[in-house]
């Protein structure tokens, strides 16, 4: 498991944003458990407080819970995960067209583009 971090933002958003990733894509499946947070930090290189921080931003926005005595599992909650991925594809679509836009291109230009890049599939 690969862990890369930028100067731009702080560490714990960047490792709640790969943590999320890994869930949405299924690395970490519906239901199953987390590793522990000493354990995860020590994968990332990070200080456990700041994998901590990280995991909590996981549960406030419902893709993890804490049981007491077994640790953090991925919600069971499909419609959370379903959510979730809509709101991070509409975030990549966005992010795109505003990179398109700053080049000089209209949103008429990137249907264009899109469509041609699904062609050549």
């Amino acid at each position: 498991m690969d862990w890369t971090f930028t100067e731009d933002r702080p560490i714990w958003q960047q490792l709640a944003e790969q943590l999320t990733l890994r869930i949405l894509k299924g690395e970490y499946p519906s239901g199953s458990r987390l590793p522990p947070v000493r354990e995860l930090a020590a994968l990332a290189g990070v200080n456990p407080n700041t994998m901590q921080r990280a995991l909590a931003q996981l549960e406030q926005d419902g893709l993890a819970v804490a049981n007491r005595t077994s640790g953090r599992t991925v919600t069971e909650d499909g419609e959370v995960i379903r959510r979730a991925r809509r709101e991070r594809a509409k975030s990549a679509v966005a992010g795109c067209l505003r990179i398109l836009e700053e080049l000089g291109y209209t949103k008429a230009d990137a249907l264009v583009y899109v469509k041609e890049e699904l062609s050549h599939e």
